[in-house]
Parts: C-alpha cells; structure tokens; sequence
C-alpha cells in the first residue's frame, strides 16, 4: 500500500521510488510502506518488477497481459536488485518470472504473460455495463496526487484521504510517479504501480486498513491512455482473518483491466488513517 499523500512531496524529495546504482536500486523516501516507515511499499516493488520484466522480455507486437505479484516478505529500505529469467519464448505468448533480491535473499517474485497482438474475433460478447468514471478534469493534481473517492462521500472526489474512511465503495484517481529516478515510466510499470492499490481500495473500511495483501493480479487488455490511472473496488469478501479484492482499472477511455488481491488480517496494526501518526501523510511531509 502506498502512503497516501495529498500534496507533493518538499521539493528536495526525489519524485520516484528508486534510484538505479551500478549494483542495483536503492529506495528513495517516496518507497516508504504505511505499515512500516522501514519498508518499502507495494506499488514500488510491484512496479519495479513490472517495469524489469517489460524492459527483458516484452518484445515489439507484444503487449503486457498480465501480472502477479507475491509480496510474502518485508521489503527493507535498503538496495535491492532484480532477477528475471525467460519462462517461454513463443510466437505468440511470452512468460517471464522475476525475483526482487535483497541481501541474497529473495523478498518478492512475479510472473508476466506477454500476448501478441492481433484481430478480435467475430460476435457479441457480454461485458459490464456500468464503467467507473473519472473525476472531473478541474480536480486533477500534479504527479503523484492522488484523488480519492468513495459513494459515501456527497462531493463524490476529493484530495482528503481521511474524508473517505467510511464503509462505503471506494476508488482512486492518480497519475503515479516513476518507479526509477530520471526514468519516464512505461504504461505497464505505472498500471502496476496503480494497480497495487486494489488492496487499499478492496480493505479500507470504517476503520482503516486492518488486511495486508499478499500479492496482486492484474490482467490487462491494453496500455493506459494518457497518464492517470483510476481503480475502483469490485468486491471485498473475507473470513477468519483471510480477504480476498477485486478492482477495476480505467482511464478516461474506459476500463483496462482487472486487479485481484488476497490479503491477510493485521489488526495488531490497523492502519488508521484518521490517527496523529498519520498526519504527515494527509498533508504530503513524507
């Protein structure tokens, strides 16, 4: 999960989440996890390994189809590196795995299916109807801003995370940073950098945050248009301490594609967003 931040960050704070070093990527201060200030957060390892798996194995007339993510370790803030290595290699479906390192330790892994592009087939198919919507073009922060929205809330879109801890359906609205420092992120690096955040939107109730996912799925049907990404929850179920979320992510052409997240209780550690610690977060001073 991100650290929400509803202004940009001082300006001697680097708008990315890493810095690439001759041995690898070190964190930046934008990476820090809302679980943990010495972790890094999900859409950053999500998107770090999204953007390496593209980078190796995504060749021209291909598309990224989809994504998993296994976050089952903490990732610290300290220098990591990624490993990927060829699944298969055909005319028409490529898959890649990826490991995220850190002291020889592997702390996160994914996969990625490549598809190559070619004609829709004949005949109707059924899709959904209701597309989320995007927020008005007047309520659109700079990189890095997120708007947040929730049907409980009557103004429907605002720049105040804490206004939209409620029960209600919730969705997001951002145009993400770069995953790497001095380096424009592709279209499938910043969809899973987004995508990440199916987590915060499926399990963000009246409370706060009490699930911590253990991974991410998103399928996609094309790259984002333009440079705001929106998700917005499908579905929360859970029991006995285990959830499971499903998302929608669109832009201002429609939807794109679908995020799926399953997630594990961390009620010793609810994230509260209403809470003093969390101050520096709702106004951008981290």
């Amino acid at each position: 999960m991100t650290p929400p931040q509803n202004s940009l960050p001082p300006g001697n704070i680097p708008l990315a989440f890493f810095r690439e070093t001759a041995l690898g990527f070190d964190p930046l201060p934008l990476a820090a996890g809302a679980w943990s200030p010495d972790s890094v957060n999900g859409p950053a390892v999500c998107g770090l390994l999204a953007r390496s798996l593209e980078i190796e194995h995504c060749p021209d007339g291909f598309t990224p189809a989809r994504l998993t993510v296994d976050l089952f370790r903490l990732t610290a803030r300290r220098s990591v590196s990624v490993r990927t290595t060829v699944v298969r290699s055909g005319n028409r479906i490529r898959v890649a795995d990826a490991e995220l390192v850190q002291d020889e330790v592997t702390v996160a892994r994914a996969s990625a299916v490549f598809l190559r592009r070619s004609e829709q087939p004949p005949g109707d198919l059924w899709t959904r109807g209701d597309v989320p919507a995007p927020p008005p073009a007047e309520l659109l922060g700079a990189t890095g801003m997120p708007l947040w929205g929730s049907d409980g809330h009557p103004d429907g879109w605002t720049h105040e995370l804490v206004e939209h801890q409620n029960g209600s359906r919730k969705r997001c609205w951002q145009t993400p940073v770069p995953v790497v420092l001095g380096r424009p992120a592709s279209a499938f690096a910043a969809a899973a950098t987004i995508g990440e955040s199916a987590s915060l939107m499926t399990n963000w109730g009246s409370a706060g945050v009490g699930f911590i996912n253990a991974d991410l799925t998103m399928a996609l049907t094309r790259a984002v248009q333009g440079t705001a990404i929106g998700v917005e929850a499908d579905s929360h179920l859970s029991l006995d301490g285990i959830a499971v979320g499903s998302a929608t992510l669109f832009d201002r052409a429609g939807s794109f594609g679908t995020c799926v997240v399953t997630a594990l209780a961390n009620a010793e550690r609810q994230v509260d967003f209403a809470e003093d610690r969390f101050a520096a977060m709702r106004s951008g001073q981290v």
